[in-house]
């Protein structure tokens, strides 16, 4: 059985791989505050503090970094805090992670790294500087370490578009915000965090051996296609 760590399994697309992955690995979990609700060694833990590498078993075949954030501002309107925010939630934390998981990592004969990032590195958004630009940072690291740990360790991303889950709640209040966010993908609706879960278990099983230093876009087709009406 796998030994998986799942950073940010309290909600959204951290939390649904984690029921996703309950019955075939052992987990090990960490939130700012309540523990899952999936059977795992869990931490409390803050993106912004120095992660302890002792609540890790001494080998790791897995982790995944889920916290992130959606700040959506005029850039005129965003200060230095905010980008300083952004990059150390989406970036420095899951440095902060692999650099106290690096030990259990190599220890593991075939361990996989999922990290996320956003469309919007890919594809130009207004609004979207601060987080474009942390995340940006996030699919450097990705390729980055990919090149580093080969062949002992594989490093991917998942770039989606926006999904279901509370952090993107203010994004879906109504019905009306939810119907046009959905028209603006090719697929004509919002990812779930199911899907994206879903996509991080096959980037963490043994079927997706043969993939490293990728940034896998799971967005409704928003990257890469342009429907004509």
């Amino acid at each position: 059985m796998k030994k998986i760590l799942i950073v940010g399994a309290g909600q959204g697309i951290g939390h649904a791989l984690a029921e996703q992955l309950t019955e075939t690995a052992e987990l090990w979990t960490t939130t700012r505050e309540t523990a899952p609700r999936v059977p795992s060694h869990h931490t409390a833990w803050e993106a912004s503090q120095p992660f302890a590498p002792d609540v890790l078993p001494q080998s790791l075949d897995g982790l995944v970094y889920c916290p992130g954030t959606i700040r959506l501002k005029p850039f005129e309107r965003l200060s230095l805090d905010d980008f300083e925010e952004d990059l150390n939630i989406n970036l420095k934390g899951a440095v902060r992670v692999l650099e106290a998981a690096m030990p259990a990592l190599k220890a593991s004969p075939h361990a996989s790294v999922v990290l996320f990032s956003t469309v919007a590195v890919s594809s130009g958004m207004p609004m979207h500087a601060s987080i474009a630009a942390a995340k940006g940072a996030v699919e450097g690291l990705t390729r980055s370490l990919a090149a580093e740990y080969s062949p002992k360790i594989r490093f991917n991303a998942i770039a989606p578009s926006l999904t279901d889950t509370p952090l993107a709640s203010g994004m879906l209040r109504t019905e009306r915000q939810r119907e046009a966010a959905a028209a603006r993908h090719p697929l004509e609706r919002i990812g779930t965090a199911d899907e994206q879960a879903a996509l991080a278990r096959f980037l963490l099983s043994d079927e997706s051996g043969w993939i490293s230093g990728q940034v896998l876009h799971a967005d409704g087709g928003m990257s890469s296609i342009r429907k004509f009406s």
